[in-house]
């Protein structure tokens, strides 16, 4: 591993009113389309109707998918609940069909192809067919275990707790970095964490991809792991104000970022390699968790290098505000 031996020295705060520009068309985007269009809540939000059913025979997951999508059926989540043959069914609810109706309809759809008759009303329980044995293909293909309806009242408890769980960990952020940092450290760092979070949520928006709770975890992951990046590089270039003679604030600055590149990159490289696996191979349910957070490494790598390093920078810190205060009476102290 040479190549992270050799010690880089390239000009990032050369490029930092390119970077802030960037970073301002980025933000007017995401901001716009959180204000006008919005996220796309997911079920967990929303609340809706869950189902259950049972096959005779392993679930084709997708051509499921593919029969709700053509019917009409926009919002919804199907997995495997247990077994291959289990299938667990979130719907969103929708205004021209009651939550009773919405399942009726979409268990007549599922059961169409084995010619089957739909009950009078999937709210009445547990399918009576036979689940043992031979007879089950012939008696029941397609059982209802069980149909349940999420209130939108857990929808907006959960919007509004998972909105106040980020403006907590912003604030417990602010105060930790402000007793640990000079305060300029300590604006530039909640900036930076600002800036990942409105620009992941701002894609949510624009390409409007489900937000769900997983969704969320991610933010909240998102806003640990760029403000981890960013005291990496605020250490260091704390350190070496306090260790460099010569040179100015950029200078020192850049000294601190190409010091820390390769540790930087490392991380990224290795936490991209985990998450690309789980977007190709995790499976539809954690697509968008996976989205999530390759968005915020990506933009949480950037924003350690240019906006937290440039926002302390616009502050003003310079090098006697990092260096220890010097007490009253200590060269008489040092004398023998």
């Amino acid at each position: 591993m040479q190549i992270f031996k050799k010690q880089t020295n390239f000009n990032f705060m050369g490029s930092r009113k390119l970077a802030m520009v960037v970073s301002a068309i980025l933000l007017v985007i995401s901001l716009g389309s959180l204000i006008f269009q919005g996220l796309n809540f997911g079920l967990d939000f929303t609340g809706g109707t869950l189902v259950e059913v049972r096959y005779s025979e392993a679930a084709d997951l997708n051509a499921l998918r593919d029969t709700l999508q053509e019917n009409d059926y926009k919002n919804f989540v199907i997995q495997n609940f247990g077994t291959t043959r289990d299938v667990l069914i979130r719907l969103a609810p929708r205004k021209d069909l009651s939550s009773a109706a919405l399942s009726d309809n979409m268990i007549q759809l599922l059961r169409q192809p084995y010619n089957e008759t739909l009950v009078e009303s999937a709210l009445d329980g547990l399918q009576q067919c036979s689940i043992n044995g031979a007879s089950e293909a012939a008696d029941c293909n397609v059982q209802v275990r069980r149909v349940e309806f999420v209130g939108p009242q857990v929808g907006e408890e959960l919007t509004e707790d998972g909105g106040l769980a980020m403006l907590y960990a912003l604030i417990g952020i602010l105060i930790y970095v402000a007793f640990r940092f000079e305060y300029r450290f300590a604006i530039g760092s909640v900036v930076a964490v600002l800036h990942d979070v409105i620009i992941t949520l701002g894609i949510f928006s624009v390409f409007h991809l489900d937000f769900d709770l997983t969704v969320l975890a991610a933010v909240l992951a998102v806003i640990g792991y760029s403000l981890n990046d960013t005291i990496v590089v605020f250490d260091r270039i704390r350190e070496n104000f306090r260790k460099v003679r010569k040179g100015t604030t950029i200078d020192v600055v850049n000294k601190s970022l190409n010091q820390t590149l390769s540790r930087t990159l490392m991380t990224s490289f290795t936490t991209m390699v985990v998450l690309i696996s789980l977007f190709i191979l995790g499976g539809d349910l954690i697509h968008n968790f996976a989205i999530a957070l390759i968005i915020g490494v990506v933009v949480g790598t950037y924003s350690s290098i240019y906006v937290a390093s440039t926002s302390a920078i616009l502050l003003g810190v310079s090098k006697e505000d990092l260096m220890p205060v010097q007490k009253e009476g200590a060269e008489l102290d040092d004398m023998p």
